[in-house]
């Protein structure tokens, strides 16, 4: 891939690296096309970017779409891509683009309990400990540190990145389940065919004026499609290619990773992190390689 050896495991760790940097980014990249445009915008701009950075794969792709597996696409680009775009944008119009990198970590928790409810897999018992040790770091993340008071301290902002990772678990659990015969590339290249088209539509609907009336418009336009091409585009490849060479558990242990460069940029651009919320990161990451633990015993 891209001319290094991915067979060899000092580029699997720089992949590994690159790929958490290249998501990691992606919420400072959001919270810089906010200063321009609303919410809806730059979530609609990063899709319709996306699909038409796509479309020349469409063609050779498109062969591969059936009546059977036709709707399990679209689910995971609605509930994977284009509905976790919009709840990202929305929630960091009110808080840290760090906090969002943060609360991203629980994907792979929501990951195991959609598959539980709705595919019927069994999880073993580090699993199980994992989920309630990943629960309490997002409580943990959503409100400002006290465990026990009501309701009233909860960030509501927060919960709208939780919906989103619940999108991911759904996402990922139909890849497992119901796509087992097509790549990554190709369930996002043929996702986009659903989605593109939708946030084509509502950017014919929307007023852009305003936000070609701000200062510095030009460059937030690219810093989302910059966002666009790495973090919904190229990060593809990266991935794919890694769990290609490695493995799924390998390649989805840049979960882990994320977080850490969310925090960074955040700290780069005069965000504050709290050390409660640098407690609950490092909790809810123990309960996923909890979740993620493989033993003998949990074997089924």
């Amino acid at each position: 891939m891209f001319g290094f050896d991915l067979s060899k495991k000092h580029w699997q760790w720089i992949t590994l690296l690159s790929l958490a940097l290249i998501w990691g980014s992606s919420f400072i990249l959001m919270k810089k096309g906010l200063r321009s445009f609303d919410y809806m915008q730059v979530a609609a701009l990063r899709i319709f970017f996306g699909f038409l950075i796509l479309i020349p794969t469409f063609y050779r792709n498109i062969r591969k779409l059936t009546r059977q597996n036709w709707i399990h696409i679209a689910i995971t680009g609605f509930a994977g891509i284009f509905f976790p775009a919009f709840l990202f944008t929305k929630a960091q119009t009110q808080i840290s683009s760090s906090l969002a990198g943060m609360i991203n970590s629980l994907a792979p928790f929501f990951a195991l309990i959609t598959g539980i409810l709705i595919y019927k897999s069994r999880p073993g018992r580090w699993q199980i400990l994992g989920i309630l040790l990943g629960l309490i770091g997002a409580i943990g993340l959503i409100s400002k540190g006290n465990f026990l008071v009501s309701f009233q301290n909860i960030n509501a902002y927060a919960l709208y990145v939780v919906v989103a990772t619940i999108g991911y678990g759904i996402n990922a659990n139909e890849i497992r389940y119901k796509l087992k015969g097509l790549t990554g590339y190709e369930i996002t290249s043929l996702a986009f065919l659903f989605i593109g088209p939708p946030a084509g539509i509502y950017l014919l609907t929307t007023d852009l004026s305003p936000a070609f009336r701000t200062a510095n418009w030009p460059l937030n336009l690219g810093l989302i499609f910059t966002l666009a091409l790495f973090g919904s585009v190229i990060s593809l490849f990266f991935f794919n290619s890694l769990v290609h060479y490695t493995s799924a558990l390998f390649a989805t242990s840049v979960t882990y990773i994320i977080p850490f460069f969310a925090i960074i940029w955040g700290l780069f651009d005069g965000e504050h992190v709290t050390l409660i919320q640098m407690s609950s990161i490092g909790l809810a990451l123990l309960g996923i390689w909890l979740v993620n633990k493989k033993r003998a015993e949990d074997k089924v």
